[in-house]
C-alpha cells in the first residue's frame, strides 16, 4: 500500500486547484479543512435509491479525470472532479461505480468551498452498482456544485473497464498496457461516473506515464508537465476538453505502440497504433481509415467534429472493435494487415470493420440513443452504412455481403425466440444481450429496405436532418421517423423550422400511389418480433398475397400455430418483376391479404426484387416449378442478387416443412451453368451444410452419398481453382470455400496438393509464403498428422500476426484426435499460448469438428463458472459459446441434456435470451432431420442411380478417394 499512499499525497500536493469547470486541462483537488475532521456517523443513513437507472435531479456537466496506471504492480489511483446541475433539493448524490475503492468523497460549492468539515460518506448499492455520498448540508436546486473522488483499483483482468493487456516480442519479452472498454456498462469500473447514455458531459483528462510509454484518449494532447513536486520522472499528459459525450465512449491508453499518420482533405489527423513489431502491418488501415473519413463526411455533409482520429490494435480485446470518439479500439485481427498472410477475406472484413466503427463517429457519438432499447439506432446505421460506405470507395471489394447479413437475421428472426428491434433492456446483462444479431443485422437490413421505399436521396436527406436536429444530444426512433418524413412537434414548425406539421407529414411521400405514414409503418418492423413470410399465388391476371409470420420451428399445422400468429401484421413494401417487362413493380402491402394486377400473358413472377424488402417469399400453386424451369433454362434473366435471393427462401422453407427438400434441391441443379460466384456459394453453403449435419450424426450412407454428388457435381469448378491469390474478392472468396470443403469432402486432388504445400512450407522453416486464400486449408490437411499438428502448434506460439495465428488455430481445431482437442481446450483456458479472447473461437472450433461437439460442450458444462467470469453474463463470448455448441446437436436426447445443464445454473439462465435462442436451434435442428433426411437420402439414391446409367467409373474413383481421406 505504500505506492498508493504515495501518490495520493502526490496528487493532493498539485497546485492551481481553483480552476471552474471551463478550465480544460487538470483533474483539481478541492482546498483540505485546516484540521482533519472525523467521519460522519453513517450507522442511521440508508441507500437512498432503489432504482436501476439514476435519479435525474443531478446533472454532471463536466468531468475533470486524472488517473495515473502503475504497469508493474497493475493497479492504478485517481482523481475526479464532476461539476455537477442540481435539480432539486437534496442531501444525496447517486452515480455509478463498481469495483473502486473510493477513498475520500467532497462536495464543494461553486468557489470550490466545502460544504461540510467531515469526511462525508460513501454508501454502497453492489447490486445496482450505484454509491451514493450523503452531505449534512442540502445542495440546492438551481445551483451547481462539484463532487470531488479519490479512487483506486487494480487494472482489470477482463476485457471491460481499464483492464490490463500484453504482448510478446519476438525476443520472449512481455510488454504490458492498459486500455479502456466502457460500452455499454463498464466506464463505472474505470472512474466514478454518471453511466448512461443520455447523461452527456465534457471530459477533461489527464494522465500520468513513465516517459516510455504514450498516453492516448478521446482528445488530442495539449501539454505534457514532469511532476515537479515528486521528481519521480513521471510525465502528465493534459488532453484538451471532450466535446459533449456518453460516458462509454471515453477512453483512454496507456502504451508503448509505434504509429503511423496521415491528415485528411479536411485536415483531421488520422493515426493507426500497433505493437512495434507490428507497425507494418498498419498501412492498409491508415488507407482505408482516411478514404471513409472523407467519405462519410461528404456524405452525412457534417464534418468530423474533432481534431485528430486514432485507431489502435489492442492484443486482447473480446469483441471486434469499439468506437470510442477519437480513439477506436479494435482486436488485432480487425485492423491489422499484412499482404503476404492475410486473405481476401481478411482485407474486406479490416475494410468493414473500419467502416463500421467510423460510421459510429456519427451514428452513435455525434447522435445517441436515449436508452439501450434503441440501440439498433446505432448499431443497425453502423453496419448498415459500412456496406453503403465500402461499396462506394473500395468497388472491387463489392461481394453484396449485404444478403449474407439479411440472410443471418432472417436465421435468428425466424425462431420464436427472437425479439423486437426495440427491446426492454434494463440490467447490464440484459442490456450486453441487446448488441446481437437483431440490432446489428436486422436493423442494418431494415434501413436497406427504407433507403429503397423512400429513395436514396430522400433517406439521405432524412438522417443528414436527424444528425444535425440531435447534434450531441440522443434520440429514439419516433425521432428518426420525424427525421425522415421531415416532421417535428408543432412548436418548432410555428417558429420557422424546416419541418412539416404532423398532419402534413402522410403527404410528403407516395409509394405507389398511396399515402405514406412512415411512423405506423416502421413500427410494424422495430416494435414486434419476427419476419414476414409473402405466399403468392397466380389466380387468373391477378396475384393474389398473403402474409404471415414465418416461423422454422413450428407448422402452420401444429396446434400452436394460431396463437403465435395473433397480432402480427407489416406494412410491407413489396416489389416485383414479371418476364414481361424488365421494370419494378412496387405495392405497399398492409392487410394480411391482397392481390395486384399482374396481366394474363405473364409466365413468372420473381417478388422482392434483389432482396430490398426484409421479407421472405413462397411461390404457391406452379409458381416455385416456374422459377425451377426459368434457372435452368435462362438463369441469367434474374439478377445474380435475385438467384441468390431465391436460393436462400427455398431452403428456408424446407427447414420450415413449407417446401420439399428435393424441390429446393432441383432448383440449384442449374448451378453448373452459374458463372456468378455469390449464388454459386449459396447454394454450394446448404450442401455443405447438410453434409456436416450428418456427418456429425454419422449417418454414413448419406454422408458418403452426398460426398460423392458434391465432388462429382462441382467437379468442373474445383479443377478450375488455382492454388493462387489471383483473381478478384469474390474469385478468391470462392476458390477458398471450394478448396477448403473439396478437401475436407477427401478430394484426392486436393488433398495431395494441400499436403504437398505444408511439407514445402514446413521445410523452408515456415519462410516459404503460402497464399492466404488457401493457407488454413493447407493447415488443416497438415494438422491430420501428428508431426504437423505439433509443427503448427510450435509455429502458433512464435507468430507475430493474429490473422495468421487464426488460421492455424482452425487447422490444429480440425484434428480428428480427440486428445489434441482436449489440449487445444486446456491451452485456451490457462491463456497463456492461446489469448482467452480467443478462447470463445477455440470452443466454437472444436465444436463444429465431428470428433469434437461433445467434448467442447462438456468442456462448457464443466467451466461454466470459469467462463461467466471471464467474459461476463451476456456478452457476445458467451453467446457466442452457448450457440456455437449447442447448435452442433440434431437429438431429443441432446435437447435434454441441454435443458438439464440450463435448469442447473437457473439464476444465471434466467437472465439471458440465448438460452432459449438456443433450445430453439436445436429443436429446429431435430424438425429438419425429421423432416428432411428421408428425403435427401432418396434423392441422393436417386441421383446415384442416374449416374450409374451414365458410366459408374467416376463414382467408384470417388467413392475410393473418400475412404483414403480418412486415413489423414
Amino acid at each position: 500500500m505504500f505506492w498508493v499512499r504515495f501518490l495520493v499525497l502526490a496528487l493532493l500536493s498539485l497546485a492551481g486547484v481553483t480552476q471552474t469547470s471551463s478550465s480544460p486541462t487538470q483533474a483539481s483537488e478541492p482546498p483540505n479543512p485546516t484540521e482533519e475532521q472525523p467521519p460522519l456517523n453513517t450507522g442511521s443513513l440508508s441507500f437512498p435509491w432503489s432504482h436501476l437507472r439514476l435519479p435525474e435531479y443531478i446533472v454532471p456537466l463536466h468531468y475533470h479525470l486524472l488517473l495515473h496506471p502503475n504497469l508493474t504492480i497493475l493497479s492504478y489511483i485517481g482523481t475526479v472532479r464532476i461539476e455537477l446541475q442540481v435539480q432539486n433539493n437534496t442531501n444525496w448524490v447517486v452515480l455509478h461505480s463498481k469495483g473502486l475503492r473510493i477513498t475520500t468523497a467532497t462536495v464543494l460549492d461553486q468557489n470550490l468551498a466545502h460544504l461540510s468539515d467531515q469526511v462525508l460518506p460513501v454508501l454502497h448499492n453492489p447490486t445496482h452498482e450505484q454509491v451514493a455520498i450523503f452531505s449534512p448540508r442540502a445542495l440546492t436546486g438551481g445551483q451547481k456544485y462539484f463532487l470531488f473522488l479519490e479512487f483506486g483499483a487494480d487494472l482489470g483482468d477482463g476485457f471491460y473497464g481499464f483492464y490490463r493487456s500484453t504482448y510478446r516480442t519476438s525476443t520472449g519479452e512481455t510488454r504490458t498496457l492498459a486500455s479502456t472498454h466502457f460500452e455499454p456498462t463498464s466506464a463505472r469500473m474505470a472512474f466514478p461516473c454518471f453511466d448512461e447514455p443520455s447523461i452527456k458531459a465534457n471530459y477533461s483528462i489527464s494522465i500520468r506515464r513513465s516517459p516510455a510509454h504514450t498516453a492516448l484518449s478521446n482528445m488530442p494532447v495539449v501539454s505534457i508537465e514532469r511532476n515537479e513536486v515528486l521528481d519521480d520522472g513521471l510525465m502528465e499528459d493534459r488532453f484538451a476538453v471532450s466535446v459533449r459525450m456518453s460516458s462509454y465512449l471515453v477512453a483512454f491508453i496507456v502504451c508503448d505502440f509505434r504509429s503511423v499518420s496521415a491528415t485528411t482533405a479536411s485536415g483531421v489527423k488520422v493515426s493507426v497504433y500497433a505493437a512495434p513489431e507490428k507497425w507494418q502491418q498498419t498501412h492498409y488501415a491508415l488507407k482505408a481509415a482516411v478514404k471513409l473519413l472523407e467519405f462519410y463526411e461528404k456524405y452525412f455533409n457534417i464534418s468530423y467534429p474533432l481534431p485528430k482520429q486514432d485507431l489502435v490494435a489492442i492484443p486482447d480485446f473480446q469483441s471486434g472493435a469499439m468506437e470510442n470518439w477519437g480513439l477506436i479500439t479494435f482486436r488485432e485481427t480487425s485492423l491489422l494487415y499484412n499482404p503476404t498472410t492475410s486473405s481476401a477475406s481478411d482485407r474486406l472484413w479490416v475494410t468493414k470493420v473500419i467502416a463500421h466503427e467510423l460510421a459510429h463517429q456519427w451514428f452513435g457519438n455525434l447522435v445517441t440513443m436515449e436508452w439501450w432499447n434503441d440501440i439498433w439506432l446505432n448499431e443497425g446505421f453502423a453496419t448498415y452504412m459500412e456496406y453503403i460506405s465500402v461499396d462506394t470507395t473500395y468497388p472491387k471489394l463489392r461481394v453484396d455481403y449485404l444478403l449474407d447479413t439479411c440472410f443471418v437475421a432472417i436465421g435468428r428472426d425466424s425462431l420464436n425466440s427472437s425479439r423486437p428491434i426495440s427491446s426492454v433492456a434494463e440490467s447490464p446483462t440484459q442490456i450486453k444481450e441487446m448488441f446481437d444479431t437483431v440490432s446489428y443485422n436486422k436493423g442494418a437490413c431494415v434501413l436497406h429496405m427504407l433507403r429503397h421505399y423512400l429513395t436514396d436521396q430522400v433517406f439521405q436527406s432524412g438522417i443528414m436532418r436527424y444528425l444535425r436536429r440531435y447534434s450531441y444530444s440522443n434520440a429514439r426512433n419516433q425521432d428518426l421517423w420525424d427525421s425522415l418524413a421531415n416532421t417535428c412537434p408543432e412548436e418548432e414548425f410555428t417558429s420557422g423550422g424546416h419541418c412539416y406539421s404532423n398532419s402534413q407529414a402522410a403527404k410528403n411521400y407516395l409509394y405507389a400511389g398511396e399515402h405514406l405514414d412512415l411512423t405506423t409503418m416502421m413500427n410494424t418492423w422495430t416494435l414486434q418480433t419476427g419476419v414476414p413470410l409473402v405466399t403468392v399465388a397466380r389466380q387468373g391476371s391477378r396475384l393474389v398475397l398473403k402474409q404471415e409470420r414465418f416461423l422454422r420451428t413450428t407448422h402452420p399445422s401444429d396446434p400452436a400455430w394460431p396463437s403465435l400468429q395473433q397480432g402480427y401484421l407489416w406494412h410491407i413494401p413489396l416489389t416485383y418483376r414479371t418476364d414481361t417487362s424488365t421494370s419494378i413493380h412496387r405495392h405497399l402491402m398492409t392487410t394480411l391479404t391482397d392481390s395486384v394486377e399482374v396481366g394474363e400473358e405473364v409466365g413468372w413472377v420473381k417478388v422482392n426484387v434483389d432482396m430490398a424488402g426484409y421479407y421472405l417469399v413462397h411461390y404457391d400453386g406452379s409458381g416455385w416449378d416456374d422459377l425451377i424451369q426459368l434457372l435452368k433454362n435462362n438463369h441469367t434473366a434474374l439478377s445474380f442478387m435475385d438467384r441468390t435471393h431465391i436460393i436462400h427462401n427455398a431452403f428456408q422453407l424446407t427447414t420450415a416443412g413449407r417446401l420439399s427438400l428435393d424441390k429446393a434441391l432441383d432448383l440449384i441443379g442449374y448451378l453448373r451453368s452459374e458463372s456468378h460466384t455469390v449464388p454459386l456459394l449459396q447454394g454450394l453453403a446448404y450442401l455443405e451444410a447438410f453434409y456436416r449435419m450428418v456427418e456429425r450424426m454419422d449417418i454414413p450412407d448419406v454422408t458418403q452419398n452426398l460426398s460423392t454428388y458434391i465432388l462429382w457435381y462441382f467437379r468442373g469448378v474445383i479443377d478450375r481453382q488455382t492454388w493462387s491469390d489471383k483473381g478478384s474478392v469474390s474469385e478468391r472468396r470462392l476458390r477458398s470455400e471450394l478448396l477448403s470443403l473439396a478437401c475436407h469432402l477427401g478430394d484426392l486432388p486436393c488433398l495431395e496438393q494441400a499436403q504437398r504445400s505444408f511439407t514445402h512450407w514446413l521445410d523452408s522453416n515456415s519462410t516459404l509464403s503460402l497464399p492466404a486464400d488457401v493457407t488454413e486449408t493447407v493447415f488443416s490437411v497438415g494438422a491430420q498428422e501428428d508431426s504437423g499438428w505439433a509443427s503448427l502448434l510450435h509455429i502458433y506460439t512464435l507468430s507475430l500476426s493474429e490473422t495468421h495465428k487464426h488460421k492455424i488455430l482452425s487447422a490444429l481445431a480440425s484434428s480428428r484426435d480427440t486428445n489434441k482437442l482436449h489440449r487445444l481446450l486446456e491451452l485456451g483456458l490457462e491463456g497463456e499460448v492461446i489469448r482467452t479472447q480467443d478462447l470463445d473461437s477455440l470452443i466454437v472450433m472444436v465444436a463444429r469438428n465431428p470428433r469434437g461437439h461433445h467434448l467442447a460442450w462438456s468442456y462448457v458444462q464443466k467451466y461454466w463458472s470459469t467462463l461467466v467470469d471471464k467474459f461476463q453474463l451476456g456478452s457476445f463470448s458467451i453467446r457466442n459459446i452457448i450457440i456455437g455448441t449447442t447448435g452442433q446437436f440434431f437429438s431429443t436426447e441432446e435437447l435434454t441434456e441441454v435443458r438439464v445443464f440450463f435448469e442447473s445454473i437457473h439464476e444465471q439462465a434466467s437472465q439471458l435470451r440465448v438460452t432459449q435462442v438456443a433450445m430453439d436451434n436445436i429443436q429446429k435442428n431435430i424438425l429438419w432431420m425429421q423432416r428432411n433426411l428421408g428425403t435427401l437420402r432418396s434423392w441422393l439414391n436417386q441421383q446415384t442411380e442416374e449416374r450409374k446409367g451414365e458410366g459408374g467409373r467416376g463414382i467408384c474413383y470417388l467413392n475410393l478417394i473418400t475412404v483414403i481421406s480418412r486415413t489423414f
